[in-house]
């Protein structure tokens, strides 16, 4: 069996919900997976923060508009008669819902239901639609099978014990129609898996069933060696390991959530780059094996800062390091990069909401500076010990432009820059055309 995932622009009108036939083919066992269509989620967004708010008569507006849009979607996706009729119905139940949450007290749980409805809408149009020409296919309930934990990990042995019985349970049907990104906690409510998560749910399903492969289908032809919005010329990159994979999703490269690249690699799970826009387009392959001895790609990742920590005290002092990523830990506060010298320690986030309180308690250990507006470039390929000249390659291309941070040697796959974002589209071309001259 194989995952396919579609995202919100795969399916962001109705006509390109209609082609997506043009690449699933009902005679193979599939699981496509489905995000809301494009530009709802944000609408979803905007809904909840004013309900959060109480400001019941924007929000109210906002529900009425994006109605009105699903009204019009329903139309051009259905035949009239009976099946336009049923995806009216269901436009109408989950609007009429939203409405209703205008009435009662709303909090961070109404929230994460609010932002559910767009893959439960997506999802059920689009198995009308299927029932409409005569495609047979079963509408699988994400929230019957996907479940994070207490720590907000996800469980695959919960989706493998809850999806299995259902596949098995209709035997005799190929294609199967799930939701992407949206999920259960550990309490039983509705939650999800973050923003870009329907890329991770599409995963997790193929690491639960143990899949013949995953298949991200987006509007790019597969992971770039450079941003193509900033650069000219890039290519598509035929294959990537899941290591490379995984820094590029992390440091910048949207097509690809960054943590699904993890349940793919865990269980060999090859993963496949698509473009919905151009099918016969090889994309990108990830698995365990990539092409040696070479650089693969640049990402750039934006809003950064960065943090120097200086103390005279730190000179020889073991525990030192521990107790400033301590901070870090309490604040629930990811550190991207970090360098060290005798004195001082420098390191970036890209989270700031706590930054503060951070700031407050590492003034503890000596002087602190911090730089906003950072990016960091990262430059993944191949970087083994024993590879010559790469990384002598890669800042010879920079020369004329100032480093804040470099980070080699955490990884034999990537170089990390920390450059302030008004240098970052100077340093992708500077970058590109040196290394991939």
């Amino acid at each position: 069996m194989k995952i396919l995932k579609f995202g919100g622009t795969s399916v962001g009108s109705p006509e390109r919900m209609k082609k997506l036939l043009d690449i699933i083919n009902p005679q193979e066992e599939q699981i496509v997976v489905l995000s809301a269509v494009s530009g709802t989620t944000n609408s979803l967004v905007e809904i909840s923060g004013k309900l959060l708010k109480e400001e019941k008569q924007e929000a109210t507006a906002l529900i009425k508009a994006l109605h009105q849009k699903y009204n019009e979607f329903v139309i051009e996706l259905l035949p009239e008669g009976n099946f336009r009729e049923q995806g009216q119905e269901v436009v109408d139940y989950h609007f009429g819902f939203l409405a209703s949450l205008a009435n009662d007290l709303f909090t961070n749980i109404e929230d994460k239901v609010v932002l559910a409805q767009g893959e439960l809408l997506s999802t059920t149009l689009y198995h009308i639609y299927l029932k409409s020409i005569g495609v047979p296919s079963v509408l699988l309930p994400a929230l019957d099978f996907m479940k994070i934990d207490e720590d907000n990990e996800p469980d695959i042995p919960f989706t493998t014990k809850h999806l299995t019985p259902l596949l098995e349970g209709n035997k005799g049907n190929n294609l199967f129609i799930t939701q992407g990104f949206i999920c259960r906690n550990s309490f039983g409510e509705v939650d999800n898996l973050r923003r870009g998560g329907s890329d991770y749910t599409a995963s997790l399903l193929g690491a639960a069933i143990l899949a013949e492969e995953v298949q991200i289908w987006t509007d790019i032809d597969g992971m770039h060696n450079n941003d193509p919005r900033i650069v000219k010329g890039t290519k598509p990159i035929a294959h990537l390991s899941f290591d490379e994979a995984a820094e590029l999703a992390y440091f910048g490269a949207k097509i690809l959530h960054p943590q699904s690249v993890f349940p793919a690699q865990k269980y060999k799970i090859p993963v496949r780059l698509l473009n919905t826009m151009e099918p016969k387009a090889l994309g990108t392959v990830i698995s365990t094996e990539s092409e040696k001895g070479k650089i693969k790609s640049i990402a750039a990742k934006d809003g950064i800062t960065a943090i120097k920590i200086q103390s005279s005290r730190m000179l020889l002092a073991y525990g030192f390091l521990r107790r400033i990523f301590e901070i870090f830990e309490r604040y629930k506060t990811p550190i991207d990069m970090i360098t060290t010298s005798e004195v001082a320690v420098s390191l970036t986030i890209d989270f700031t909401d706590n930054l503060d309180q951070i700031l407050e308690e590492l003034n503890s250990f000596g002087s602190v500076d911090i730089d906003k507006d950072q990016s960091i470039i990262c430059v993944v390929g191949d970087f083994g010990a024993e590879k010559h000249g790469y990384a002598a390659k890669v800042l010879d291309s920079i020369k004329h432009i100032p480093v804040r941070m470099i980070s080699y040697g955490g990884s034999a796959y990537n170089i990390s820059l920390l450059v302030g974002t008004e240098n970052k589209v100077e340093v992708l071309r500077s970058l590109h055309d040196r290394i991939f001259e």
